[in-house]
């Protein structure tokens, strides 16, 4: 596996580099260095302390689990020489990270399109499905992250879930949420200074369950999930909310999340163009209550 280190890097070592990037556990990426199996254009080793050097090229032999296929293809929207847009299928994670490496986003498209330098500007959860922006050119990335970083981008998203008639909508749900890292679920803290908001919206119901329209105004970690679930509507097919249930099998894909990124909306940061892409995905639910019902 070749690996080209980022122009605009702030790594003090190689290490320091890959140890992010290559999101493994903690210690692989120091036992790679030590055995020699991390080299140079030179073949030469790279020391366990080399210094980071921008733009250079190291190489290296990644062992990899297997992973189940996910059965359901990615799609492009749109791509220009700057971005690519693609509308994610459930299940596929967005980039490398943890036991999901060859089955992600990232790295379909990046062997798909042959575009090797491909990188996400934003991420969606694994289990939701929708509309991801992915930028061409490394050197570009940081301008398309900051449309997300600063909230210049419309997000909305689309979610099933159970039909509430008490409930008062649209309405905006405002709270602060907390995401521990290797705790699965977020959980609201009561009282706690608000760091994240969302306007729920109804667009229609049959009685039984509702389809609702979702823009969020802040990014936290699951923070739709975790808002419809406050307002006791939690999503179909979450595996989190209202309470973590036992971990299905890896090729299990028989019931999604009903939570899909909809539409993006955004002013592009290099060509100045107005874009709106609109996901052409379906969520399954709404359409067959009876095998969801719960």
């Amino acid at each position: 596996m070749r690996v080209r280190l980022p122009a605009d890097g702030a790594w003090a070592t190689v290490r320091d580099h890959l140890a992010e990037r290559l999101s493994v556990p903690d210690g692989v990426v120091d036992a790679m260095l030590r055995e020699g199996r991390v080299v140079g254009a030179d073949g030469v080793p790279v020391a366990p302390d080399a210094p980071y050097l921008a733009g250079a090229y190291v190489w290296f032999h990644r062992d990899l689990p297997a992973e189940p296929p996910v059965p359901y293809a990615i799609d492009v929207v749109y791509r220009d020489e700057h971005i690519v847009v693609a509308d994610k299928p459930h299940f596929l994670a967005t980039m490398p990270r943890g036991s999901h490496v060859t089955q992600t986003a990232l790295a379909r498209l990046r062997a798909g399109l042959g575009i090797p330098a491909l990188g996400a500007a934003h991420r969606l959860d694994r289990l939701t499905a929708g509309l991801l922006l992915f930028t061409v050119r490394p050197e570009e990335r940081g301008a398309y992250q900051s449309l997300f970083g600063d909230r210049r981008v419309r997000k909305e998203y689309e979610a099933v879930a159970a039909y509430d008639p008490r409930l008062d909508l649209p309405r905006t749900v405002r709270s602060h949420i907390v995401k521990e890292r290797g705790v699965l679920a977020a959980y609201e803290v009561p009282g706690a200074e608000p760091n994240s908001e969302s306007r729920v919206e109804l667009i229609e119901h049959d009685g039984r369950l509702g389809r609702y329209r979702l823009l969020p105004h802040t990014g936290r970690t699951h923070q739709l999930r975790v808002h419809m679930n406050a307002l006791g509507l939690p999503i179909l097919g979450d595996p989190l909310y209202p309470e973590v249930r036992a971990a299905t099998a890896p090729d299990d894909f028989r019931r999604p999340l009903q939570l899909l990124a909809r539409v993006l909306e955004f002013t592009d940061p290099v060509t100045g163009a107005a874009h709106r892409f609109a996901s052409g995905r379906t969520l399954e639910a709404w359409s067959a209550y009876d095998d969801w019902a719960q």
